[in-house]
C-alpha cells in the first residue's frame, strides 16, 4: 500500500492530472507577466545564501512548466518550458518585470508540437553566439536553434543504446573547456548509477561518440538540471520526492576530471533549498556579478493548480575547494 500511495504522489507531482490543468481553461495569449516577491529571511544552507524569489505569473496559456533556465544579461532571462514555449522577460531590482516574449520553439515540421515532440528539458547558451542548445525528452534528441529561437539550426539523436521515452536527457550544460555533459534523469537502470555523456564536439551535430560514464547520486535523488561553475566545475540540481515536503532540491557539485569512459562519478553536497521555498525545480543557472557567483533556480509548476513557477537566487559562498590531483598519476 506504502508503494502504491507513493507512485500517486509522483505522479500528482510531477505530470498534469485530470482536474489539476485548469489553470487556463480559456486560451490566453496576452504577452504579459509578473513578479510577487517572495517574504522569506535571507539565511545560509551550506554554500547557498539565499538572496530573494519571485512567484512568477502571467495570463498567458503557455507560461509556466519551466524545466530549463539562462540568465542572458543583468535582469534578463529566457526560461523554456516542457511544453515547448520560451519566455524571455526583463526583471529588475524591484521585481517589475518588462519585455515580455512568450512563443513556441520552432518545430522539426513547422507545425505546432505536440507534447511527445516538444518536450525540452535542458539547455545552454554560447556567449559570443547567441546560438541555443536543447534537449529534448521522449525523442531523445540533441538541437541547436539560432539566437532568434526561429530555426533549427542541427539535430542529433542521442547514440545507442536508447534512453527511455520519459527518462531520458534531463540535464545538459557546456563546460568551460567546450565539452558538453548531459545527464539522463533515470536511464539505464544500472547499480553504478545513472547513464550520463560526454560530448567533445557539437552534441547536436554530427561527430565522435561522446564518452558514456554513470553518475551516483548517492540518495540525493534524481539530477533535473546541470549548470558549469566558472573553476570548471559541474553544479548539480537534484529532485527528491516525499510527503512533507513533497520536493526536495538538493545542490552538489561535480569534478569533470573525475570522468572517464564507464566511470562512476560522484558528487559532493553544497546545499539545499530551504523547506518554505519547496518546489519542482529544473532549470538552473550561474552568473558571475562583481566577483560574486549566484546561482538561480526556476521551478517547474507542471500546469498545476497547486505549484508555482518561483524564481530564487542564491549566492555560493565557501565552495569547497577543487581536489588536488593524485601524485602518484600526475607523476605518470
Amino acid at each position: 500500500m506504502r508503494r502504491l500511495l507513493f507512485a500517486a504522489l509522483i505522479f500528482l507531482a510531477v505530470g498534469p492530472v485530470p482536474g489539476a490543468v485548469m489553470r487556463f481553461p480559456e486560451e490566453d495569449t496576452t504577452q504579459a507577466a509578473s513578479a510577487r516577491p517572495l517574504v522569506f529571511p535571507r539565511g545560509t544552507t551550506g554554500s547557498m545564501r539565499f538572496v530573494r524569489g519571485w512567484h512568477l505569473v502571467s495570463p498567458h496559456s503557455r507560461f509556466g512548466g519551466f524545466s530549463a533556465l539562462a540568465r542572458i544579461g543583468p535582469g534578463q532571462f529566457l526560461l523554456v518550458g516542457d511544453n515547448g514555449y520560451s519566455t524571455r522577460l526583463s526583471l529588475d531590482s524591484r521585481g517589475a518585470v518588462s519585455s515580455v516574449q512568450i512563443r513556441a520553439l520552432p518545430t522539426i515540421d513547422g507545425r505546432p508540437a505536440r507534447k511527445s515532440m516538444a518536450d525540452t528539458e535542458a539547455m545552454f547558451i554560447d556567449a559570443d553566439s547567441g546560438k541555443i542548445w536543447v534537449a529534448l525528452e521522449i525523442i531523445n534528441q540533441i538541437w541547436r536553434l539560432d539566437a532568434g529561437l526561429s530555426r533549427i539550426e542541427s539535430r542529433r539523436k542521442l547514440p545507442e543504446p536508447h534512453w527511455p521515452r520519459n527518462r531520458g536527457p534531463e540535464a545538459m550544460t557546456r563546460l568551460v573547456d567546450g565539452r558538453t555533459v548531459v545527464f539522463s534523469e533515470d536511464a539505464d537502470d544500472d547499480p553504478r548509477g545513472r547513464e550520463a555523456l560526454l560530448y567533445t564536439g557539437d552534441p547536436a551535430a554530427p561527430g565522435p561518440a561522446p564518452i558514456r560514464f554513470f553518475y551516483d547520486s548517492a540518495g540525493r535523488g534524481l539530477v533535473s538540471d546541470a549548470a558549469a561553475l566558472p573553476d570548471g566545475r559541474i553544479l548539480l540540481v537534484h529532485r527528491r520526492l516525499g510527503f512533507d515536503p513533497v520536493f526536495t532540491t538538493v545542490i552538489a557539485i561535480v569534478d569533470p576530471a573525475d570522468i572517464k569512459k564507464g566511470a562512476v562519478v560522484r558528487s559532493r553536497t553544497i546545499g539545499r533549498v530551504p523547506a518554505p521555498l519547496a518546489e519542482n525545480y529544473e532549470g538552473a543557472a550561474i552568473s558571475v556579478e562583481r566577483g560574486r557567483i549566484y546561482l538561480w533556480l526556476v521551478a517547474d509548476d507542471n500546469f498545476n493548480i497547486w505549484q508555482r513557477s518561483l524564481l530564487l537566487q542564491f549566492e555560493l559562498v565557501d565552495l569547497p575547494p577543487r581536489k588536488a590531483p593524485d601524485s602518484k598519476k600526475a607523476a605518470r
